[in-house]
């Protein structure tokens, strides 16, 4: 019993005392408490990184737009004599032709047969001419003397100029088989580049079928199509780049702007010069589908590196160092690339200090240990430093 009554004063003297348990140098600090001995008196770092710092650079001005390619102008090459056979094609899609060149050839002989027949009846026509005109001459010498009578007289100049007409008609008729002759040579009407060809050798081809397509000059353009708002930035002359599959870029410039929108689309074409088929190794070809960029000018921009944007939940951040080492994410809006750098939009203060690279491993207010990057050296890739949590 004695023990007993022992062993409950013991507990009673402890529970009066109290427990002591230490506390944390974090639970000291907030309750102003002096830290244990031998507790930690900084935070470790969450990353080493390195800083920089926003640059300001001129930034050209773009617009881009999508659009097909297609010909300035098409020239269609048919067939004006009737009923001939086609004995000749000398032009083939692809060929590069120039104005009045032979593109395709006739048979000629039905045609040299008329034009000797037509040529015999002019020199007919000639002869009687003369012999009408002699009488006539003769007539007119007899006209006062009562040898012949009036309506003899009138007879004889009647003929007179019967015959003058048929001559007029026989050369008439001569000239309209000299036009079929030349008409048995198709040229081109235009220098160009053949795109279609539907001519078949040994046809006979009816009047005004169509034999050659040609891309008149070898012009190519771009139509573009621009919504209504952004057409009011382009102007006749605007300097345009186009991106080709083979990563070659041909530049081009701003003709014309379509005077009307698209009903549908609410989108207005505007026309863009390219170079010429033909003469320059262009990778275009009309039908094309093609993306460009509108040139329109120069502004400037606040670049950061891209390592140093951080996208979370659909928004760009950055993460700014401050004097205490710590960092504080900072909600920004981007622009335009260049390169490497991407263009902050929103407000930034250009002296700030940014996390160079690996600040998607990082969270707001998070302690770092700054490492002074190397003059030319280039920034460290996320995840190269190492991390001292």
């Amino acid at each position: 019993m004695r023990a007993t009554l022992q062993t409950c004063s013991v507990l009673t003297l402890a529970l009066a005392v109290g427990t002591v348990v230490p506390l944390s140098w974090q639970q000291a600090n907030a309750a102003g408490m002096p830290a244990a001995p031998g507790a930690a008196s900084t935070t470790k770092p969450a990353l080493t990184v390195t800083t920089v710092r926003p640059v300001r650079a001129r930034l050209p001005i773009t617009l881009r737009a999508e659009g097909n390619i297609a010909a300035w102008q098409e020239a269609s090459v048919g067939v004006q004599a009737n009923g001939l056979r086609l004995t000749g094609l000398h032009a083939g899609i692809g060929d590069v032709v120039r104005t009045g060149q032979l593109l395709a050839s006739f048979d000629a002989a039905p045609v040299q047969a008329d034009l000797a027949l037509a040529q015999a009846q002019l020199q007919e026509a000639q002869a009687g001419v003369q012999e009408a005109a002699g009488n006539a001459r003769r007539a007119r010498a007899l006209q006062d003397t009562g040898a012949l009578s009036s309506q003899q007289i009138d007879q004889y100049l009647a003929l007179e100029q019967t015959a003058q007409a048929r001559v007029a008609a026989a050369r008439a008729a001569l000239d309209v088989q000299q036009l079929r002759l030349a008409q048995t040579r198709v040229l081109a009407p235009d220098s160009g580049v053949v795109s279609a060809r539907s001519a078949t050798l040994g046809a006979v081809v009816p009047a005004g079928s169509e034999l050659f397509r040609l891309i008149r000059q070898g012009r190519l353009e771009w139509r573009a199509e621009v919504t209504a708002a952004e057409l009011g930035r382009i102007k006749p002359g605007t300097a345009v780049v186009l991106g080709t599959a083979g990563a070659t870029e041909v530049r081009g410039k701003v003709r014309l702007i379509a005077p009307t929108l698209n009903e549908q689309t609410r989108t207005a074409l505007v026309y863009v010069d390219l170079p010429p088929m033909g003469r320059q190794a262009t990778p275009l070809r009309p039908g094309m589908f093609a993306r460009g960029t509108f040139e329109l000018g120069a502004s400037d921009a606040l670049l950061v590196p891209q390592g140093a944007l951080v996208l979370r939940e659909g928004f760009s951040y950055v993460y700014a160092v401050g004097a205490n080492a710590r960092v504080a994410r900072i909600k920004v809006q981007t622009g335009r690339l260049a390169g490497e750098r991407i263009e902050i939009t929103s407000a930034l203060d250009p002296a700030t200090p940014l996390v160079a690279s690996g600040a998607a491993f990082l969270q707001d207010g998070d302690p770092v240990r700054v490492q002074e990057a190397a003059p030319g050296a280039p920034a460290a890739q996320p995840g190269a430093s190492a991390a001292a949590r």
